[in-house]
């Protein structure tokens, strides 16, 4: 379990303690896992320009004195092309069912597209109180602006539209107000200050995986897996080995890089983010494994946690 580093305060305006769930959902790329950062006041989620960055469900917790509000961070609804594609799919679906509010997001900085469209139809028939996020707001003009909230508002009828910047934190704050409305009268769900209930190997394969996907070329972003093999803590050392896998050997070539060098930037970025998370030195040893079109295979898939 993770610890909160500072939980912050708000009243209660009608002296009733809220819990329960929400999360985020929209198109690859709508800047979901950034604003669950952001409201947890703690990096939970990996984050990355590629799409389909993420691919399990984590749970990142705001303790509040008035409310707890659990935010479960979902892949991005796509078209599949692979099985995992299809599992990534059923997860989105399976948890939009069980929250108790859905903030749907649109980023500002792109016209409504046919994704958006299919995410509101899909959204209709579920219990959950429904919230239209327009994300990245840093990045457009008033008059844009203006134009998306319109359009987003045809849309649905959302129960809010709230336009936010995950990077700058603006409004950031009232829209987690707006979420904490809507959960049900509860008492707490998680002890204070647990921040994620994410077992720690899967947030340091997260870690890996997210130093690999930057800066590689399109094609490999959705082909890059991690397992964690093996940690060991001795003395004030932590000492992890990890399996980083790909599709094919010409993949295994472009993460290894000339004489290893990309290798040992991922593994230098990737360690610097796991002493963060778990607050003490780490040996990190990574070898390049190729799994032959792992997406496509069950067996495969099962192996590393999908």
């Amino acid at each position: 379990m993770h610890q909160h580093k500072a939980a912050r305060a708000a009243k209660a305006e009608d002296g009733v303690y809220r819990a329960g769930f929400a999360c985020f959902v929209g198109r690859p790329n709508a800047g979901k896992s950034t604003l669950t950062n952001a409201i947890v006041g703690q990096k939970i989620a990996i984050t990355s320009n590629k799409p389909q960055t993420t691919r399990h469900i984590i749970r990142g917790i705001l303790h509040r004195p008035d409310s707890q509000l659990v935010l479960v961070d979902t892949p991005g609804l796509h078209r599949p092309r692979t099985l995992l594609g299809e599992r990534l799919n059923d997860l989105v679906r399976e948890t939009w069912s069980e929250v108790d509010v859905i903030g749907v997001c649109f980023p500002a900085d792109e016209p409504i597209g046919r994704g958006d469209r299919f995410i509101s139809t899909e959204i209709s028939a579920l219990k959950a109180k429904v919230i239209a996020v327009v994300t990245k707001v840093d990045l457009v003009d008033p008059a844009t602006l203006a134009q998306r909230l319109l359009a987003v508002a045809e849309l649905y009828d959302f129960a809010e539209i709230i336009p936010v910047s995950a990077v700058s934190g603006h409004q950031v704050e009232n829209l987690t107000d707006a979420m904490v409305r809507f959960l049900p009268e509860s008492p707490q769900l998680y002890p204070d200050d647990v921040l994620t209930d994410e077992p720690e190997q899967v947030l340091i394969a997260e870690l890996i995986r997210e130093a690999a996907l930057e800066g590689v070329r399109d094609e490999l972003p959705h082909s890059i897996a991690v397992l964690v093999e093996e940690m060991m803590v001795e003395g004030k050392l932590t000492k992890i080995y990890a399996d980083l896998y790909v599709e094919r050997d010409s993949q295994k070539s472009i993460v290894i890089g000339s004489r290893g060098a990309r290798l040992k930037e991922v593994g230098s970025r990737a360690r610097a983010e796991i002493e963060e998370l778990i607050g003490s030195r780490v040996y990190l040893d990574l070898h390049v494994r190729v799994a032959k079109e792992w997406q496509r295979d069950p067996k495969q898939l099962r192996k590393l946690g999908f």
